[in-house]
């Protein structure tokens, strides 16, 4: 049985270079790839400011929610409680955060950006926006106010668990 019969040959090798693959057409494919250029220039461009990719993750939401706890954080990005140990005492010891007692709740530690940190994550994201605009100047300005709803309507209706 000749399971190829609907696809067509290439050809030579190095004709595969100027040829439409199947891959071409998958978004799955798509996303990796873009995913990997963009997520590339977002940690080189952190870097000359000297902030991690998950520091300046976490630093943007104790920037910009008043009092937030290391949980509300790390449901918010998506991380282990535990894990966000590690993040929030990268940003401590930056002098980008401090964290300060709930007052009704000793157990719990609110967390507040230091002027520091507000500065630190003013200028990041200032830097990651520059870089973003660089990276999409190949879409018109419809395709890119129309970017970011889509990937958020995606995100905001999938589940996390794969399909059945």
């Amino acid at each position: 049985m000749n399971y190829s019969s609907n696809i067509e040959s290439v050809g030579l090798p190095g004709d595969f270079e100027e040829a439409e693959l199947d891959l071409d057409f998958l978004v799955s494919y798509n996303l990796k790839r873009v995913y990997s250029i963009f997520l590339n220039d977002f940690r080189y461009t952190l870097s000359q400011d000297s902030v991690s990719a998950r520091g300046f993750a976490a630093l943007s939401l104790v920037v910009q929610v008043s009092h937030i706890t290391q949980s509300e954080l790390a449901r918010k990005l998506g991380i282990e409680r535990s894990g966000i140990v590690a993040i929030i005492d990268e940003l401590e010891n930056e002098g980008f955060l401090k964290r300060t007692l709930v007052r009704n709740d000793k157990r719990i530690y609110a967390l507040l950006p230091t002027p520091a940190g507000a500065r630190a994550y003013k200028k990041a994201l200032g830097a990651v926006k520059k870089s973003e605009s660089c990276l999409l100047s190949v879409l018109t300005p419809t395709e890119k106010k129309q970017l970011v709803p889509i990937l958020r309507k995606i995100r905001a209706n999938h589940t996390g668990n794969p399909p059945a």
